[in-house]
Formats: structure tokens, sequence, C-alpha cells
């Protein structure tokens, strides 16, 4: 297969930008332009290293809360204020899990309208 080069101008500023997009996307800026041109999918891998980071945090969150409910059955510390702070680690995990699912809310969505 025999491919053609296909030139095109822009300026400085649309130059940035596309290099910017092509890195955000994790490709080079050839593989970004045809892409974009073709109508094929350009995922930012900046989204992906979010997800990772919020299921991260969200385990983490996990065993936080794991420690703490075995120092309380264990009775180390004072159990109001292990209690309290138990409490407000659950209502982070929460908070954090639902900010997770509408981020792969948004993927799912993105993805179903290609």
């Amino acid at each position: 297969m025999k491919r053609r080069r296909i030139e095109s101008y822009v300026t400085p500023d649309e130059y940035r930008q596309i290099v910017a997009s092509a890195r955000k996307a994790g490709l080079s800026v050839s593989k970004f332009i045809r892409r974009v041109c073709l109508a094929q999918e350009t995922r930012s891998i900046v989204d992906h290293e979010a997800v990772l980071v919020l299921a991260k945090t969200n385990a983490d969150m996990g065993r936080l809360g794991g420690l703490f409910k075995m120092a309380l059955s264990e009775g180390k510390g004072r159990s109001d204020e292990l209690r309290a702070t138990l409490r407000g680690i659950e209502a982070t995990k929460n908070e954090l899990e639902r900010n997770f699912n509408a981020v792969v809310d948004c993927f799912v969505n993105r993805s179903s309208r290609k």
C-alpha cells in the first residue's frame, strides 16, 4: 500500500493546539490528524489516567475504612473520635464512588454516541 502525504497550513496557535491534543491522546501528530479527519476515536490518555487515579483512591479509602473498623473492634483509641472519623471516611468514599461512576458513565455515553 502506497502512502500519500497531505499538507495543510495552520497558524502557530493552531499548531500548538494540535500538538497538545495529540499528546493528550498519546498519539503522534500524524496519527492524531488522520484519526480526527477520518472520524475515528481519539481517547485522551489523561481521561484514562483520571479514572485510574479515582479507582486507586477509592480502593485506598476502602482499606483505610477497614483499618478503622479493625481499630474500633480491638478497642484502640477513643471510640467516639474513631467513629466520627470512620463516618467521614465512609461519606468521602461514597462521594468518590459516585464521582467514579459518573466518569465511567461519561466514557460509556461518549463511546455509544460514536
